[in-house]
């Protein structure tokens, strides 16, 4: 006998030997039937995974991001499963379940067509009333990869290739199927209930544009068909608000080809969005002690050699020059700006008494992503970022980075999207320290200062090991788009060893020289992506104070026309964004066309108006608010603007 303890604290013996299954059941009947994996000791692992000694057990189930992924990724396998009896030439890359579903590379002759994924769908069907068991067995390496090369899958062989010599693999057969996996899956394919493919598209192997471009069908799958339903149309609505769609239509930004992808012109309704932006954020850091920098784009690669950006982050800088040749001059956009920033701290003696300083710049910045990354705003080569670095005394640290959260939060809530975002402590990978400058006690201090300062903070967070920034641990705060999907926002980040490779050092209240410490943080995060995110959470239709046009002054006829424009001068000198539609068209199709282009408000004008001195007045959502002096109008519409109220 073995003891178990379990989730709650409680403990029990157990046959040595049993499953994890058998556990589940011995507890209850019902969390058999809805566990999904069990964490043995920490580690997801299959319910069929036998215990063999005393150890810690939770059960996970659908609710639980563990047993969402263990279910979504034993569909995968039945996906690919049905791929190969309806395509037996098809050839098996990777098929992960991600935050919202999953998918599944295939290398196939033809690419799959819409009218596939319903005869797809039926097979998998098939698959799943077959309730075919999930077995997991291991090999070494050389046999992985004769398995492999007997099955016909090259994607797999080159996988298993890339492994130790020593390494065991994991592979699960279900029927006439086997695929190289580390797990865990349920317990066999009749248990899955409700799933869905979604789409098909073109995906490179590996995400290297050198390769080849293999078919990714997406899906995803729920326990319940109601649950599935209700995903798709949340799905049906995202799209709707897709900012690569609808920024365009609403003239934010284009891209063009002969530019390239990542590289987006933002059109005059997205700059000036961003302007809008740019002031807010310069004017709230110079008002909280930020001193204001401007940089070049470039440097030689000298400075990046002494940052270790040289190093660690060559294969994501635009470099002009051949990077092997020492003879002659090379140099590198700038990928971030906080080499550059330093070099304002070094311009002189620093004491004590200068700490902390506070270096805020609007920074244009230059990564070489990979080609098939590219999207929309979101995803870019060239990007704008409201980026910042400060330098300050240890005893001032817990005091910055503070103002530092609450700097980004303000933020963040102003836009209305700090309610969509969570945040992770990233952490170092021990395991991994060729990614990273500093010894393990650096990175254990720099760590455990973090984490005291978060936890003092009250801030609630996940972990990510091996997330961190190759010189420091960092605050991500993600943001939650419309689709489910996470990206980090805004980042802050603890660093206490640049300053030591740059030289940067002050003279203390005791004389001595010493090391400052840096915080590199950015208060709002890339401004195109901000400007994606906002275009998604309010579907095109931006608070006032941000709106490119906020109203628009609609003349019923030719009459009004010199009154409008009055109107329009009158809003324009309090600092209002406005316009006069002076087409000869109809009023309803003037409103129409109005609210089409989410204009904040309409003042529409006739021959009452125009006697009375008045505007009839009508908000994009369909409201009429009627007939308001302009007095009243303007205080209105200055009171909205001002408070930066999200309507």
């Amino acid at each position: 006998m073995i003891r178990i303890t379990l989730k709650d604290g409680s403990s029990l013996e157990f046959p040595k030997g049993e499953a994890a299954i058998a556990l589940a059941k011995n507890i209850s009947e019902g969390l058999a039937r809805v566990a999904c994996a069990a964490v043995i000791d920490g580690q997801v692992c299959d319910l069929r995974t036998p215990l063999m000694q005393d150890c810690e057990v939770r059960f996970v189930t659908f609710d639980d991001e563990e047993g969402r992924r263990a279910y979504r990724h034993t569909a995968s396998h039945v996906l690919a499963q049905a791929v190969l009896r309806l395509y037996p030439n098809a050839k098996l890359a990777i098929g992960p379940a991600i935050d919202d579903g999953f998918y599944y590379d295939f290398d196939v002759e033809t690419p799959f067509s819409p009218e596939d994924l319903p005869k797809i769908e039926a097979e998998m069907k098939k698959i799943i009333k077959e309730n075919l068991p999930f077995e997991r067995f291991t090999l070494p390496r050389a046999e992985g990869i004769a398995l492999m090369e007997k099955l016909g899958q090259p994607y797999k062989v080159e996988l298993i290739e890339d492994l130790p010599e020593e390494a065991e693999l994991s592979f699960y057969r279900q029927g006439d199927f086997t695929d190289l996996c580390a797990g865990p899956h349920l317990m066999s394919t009749g248990a899955l209930k409700a799933f869905r493919l979604l789409s098909s598209t073109g995906a490179y192997w590996r995400g290297d544009s050198k390769r080849k471009m293999l078919q990714r069908i997406y899906a995803t799958a729920y326990p319940k068909a109601a649950d599935l339903e209700a995903h798709i149309t949340r799905m049906e609505e995202a799209r709707k608000r897709d900012h690569n769609k609808l920024g365009r239509e609403l003239e934010f930004f284009t891209t063009v080809d002969v530019i390239g992808q990542g590289l987006p012109i933002l059109l005059p309704k997205g700059a000036r969005v961003v302007q809008l932006l740019q002031r807010w954020v310069e004017d709230e850091e110079q008002r909280r002690g930020y001193l204001l920098t401007k940089t070049p784009l470039m440097a030689k690669r000298e400075l990046y050699k002494i940052s270790g950006h040289w190093d660690h982050y060559l294969d994501g800088m635009f470099v002009l020059g051949d990077p092997n040749d020492e003879t002659k001059e090379c140099f590198a956009m700038r990928p971030m700006t906080c080499p550059f920033q330093y070099q304002v701290f070094l311009n002189r003696a620093r004491s004590y008494r200068d700490l902390p300083m506070r270096f805020g710049e609007t920074s244009t910045l230059f990564r070489n992503e990979d080609s098939g990354e590219m999207h929309g705003l979101i995803r870019v080569r060239q990007f704008t970022i409201s980026e910042g670095h400060l330098v300050l005394r240890p005893d001032q640290l817990e005091d910055e980075f503070r103002g530092c959260l609450e700097l980004a939060k303000h933020m963040l809530g102003t836009l209305g999207i700090l309610e969509d975002c969570s945040f992770r402590f990233s952490q170092w990978d021990p395991n991994n320290t060729s990614k990273y400058i500093g010894t393990p006690e650096q990175w254990e201090e720099a760590q455990s200062i973090m984490g005291r300062i978060l936890d003092d903070l009250d801030v609630k967070y996940t972990i990510g090991i091996d997330e961190a920034a190759f010189y420091g641990p960092k605050l991500d705060i993600q943001y939650h788009n419309v689709f489910g999907k996470e990206d980090t926002i805004v980042t802050i980040q603890i660093d206490q060893l640049l300053a030591e490779q740059f030289g940067m050092e002050y003279t203390d209240a005791d004389g001595q020289k010493k090391r400052p410490y840096i915080i590199h943080r950015t208060s709002m995060g890339c401004y195109e992506r901000t400007l994606a995110y906002l275009i998604e959470k309010y579907a095109g239709a931006l608070p006032l104070w941000l709106s490119p046009t906020q109203v628009k002054v609609l003349p019923i006829s030719e009459r009004q026309l010199d009154y409008a424009k009055e109107v329009a001068a009158r809003l324009q000198a309090a600092g209002l964004r406005v316009e006069a539609d002076a087409r000869n068209e109809k009023i309803g199709y003037k409103i129409r066309e109005a609210q089409m282009e989410k204009i904040n408000y309409m003042l529409v004008v006739g021959d009452k108006e125009l006697q009375e001195n008045t505007v009839s007045v009508r908000s994009r959502g369909g409201v009429d608010l009627g007939a308001m002096s302009l007095d009243d109008v303007l205080a209105m519409l200055l009171e909205e603007n001002n408070s930066k109220a999200i309507k």
